[in-house]
């Protein structure tokens, strides 16, 4: 019962554009918890029960405050509902990590650097090159790269089909951007690596984001460009700000040349 509520719920907000993969499925664990007590209705300490067993404070929130709407959605049409005040697992947001500036020789480094990463003779290190080439080179989010097929790189330049709210476009390639992707390309070609995703693993697939991560920061790391586990420092997210800023600074001087 409450699954099929649930499926209602996250079609009405995909309708509106959004992708909701993340609420479908914490709401999808809430129901198979509550059902395993025969609830058919959301029931407020049920909800705290649920959100009691996270793994932190944080993802006690998220869960909560996830519950929360969907049981404000299923009570407008069933009283039976029970709805939590809001709140009750804190209303903060976890702060957002200060953006840092990559510099090009730190690139250079991080890049040069990703192609010791194992296994050595097989695509992955050449994968990591040109995946953290392409994102300082153009700005893309990480999950864009990793949604690229080898057919998106086309003439006009490469089409980001799975952007933001599932929009697609097309961005403009500089030259030495679109050699270094062809370069890429041919040495997939070599080594014989396989599949659709334009970056494959040894696997034939597009490496997992959070895997994108780890290999960014761990390099990081090896650089010297962030301290020891647990401390705040460069991350992959940076490329794109670093891109954003220069991109600003471009027009801004374009803008007094022309005054």
């Amino acid at each position: 019962m409450l699954n099929i509520h649930i499926s209602r719920y996250v079609t009405l907000h995909r309708n509106l554009g959004r992708k909701y993969s993340e609420q479908d499925r914490m709401l999808r664990q809430y129901a198979a918890y509550a059902e395993g007590f025969g609830d058919q209705h959301t029931q407020v300490q049920r909800i705290y029960d649920w959100c009691h067993t996270s793994s932190s404070q944080y993802v006690a929130r998220r869960r909560f405050d996830t519950a929360r709407n969907f049981s404000l959605f299923a009570h407008a049409e069933d009283s039976g509902h029970e709805v939590p005040p809001a709140g009750v697992f804190g209303r903060g947001k976890r702060p957002r990590p200060t953006p840092k500036i990559i510099e090009p020789d730190q690139v250079r480094a991080i890049m040069a650097a990703a192609l010791d990463v194992p296994p050595q003779g097989t695509i992955s290190p050449y994968t990591y090159h040109y995946l953290f080439g392409l994102l300082a080179a153009t700005g893309l989010r990480i999950s864009e790269a990793l949604a690229l097929q080898c057919n998106d790189l086309v003439e006009d330049g490469l089409i980001v089909r799975n952007g933001k709210f599932g929009k697609q476009r097309l961005i403009a390639l500089q030259p030495s951007t679109r050699q270094a992707l062809e370069a890429y390309l041919a040495t997939r070609a070599r080594l014989g690596a396989t599949g659709n995703d334009l970056f494959v693993t040894i696997r034939g697939r597009a490496p997992h984001k959070v895997r994108a991560h780890i290999v960014f920061v761990r390099l990081a790391r090896q650089l010297g460009y962030r301290g020891p586990t647990g401390t705040a420092g460069m991350r992959l997210h940076d490329l794109r700000h670093t891109f954003g800023v220069l991109r600003q600074q471009e027009l801004w001087e374009a803008y007094k040349l022309t005054e």
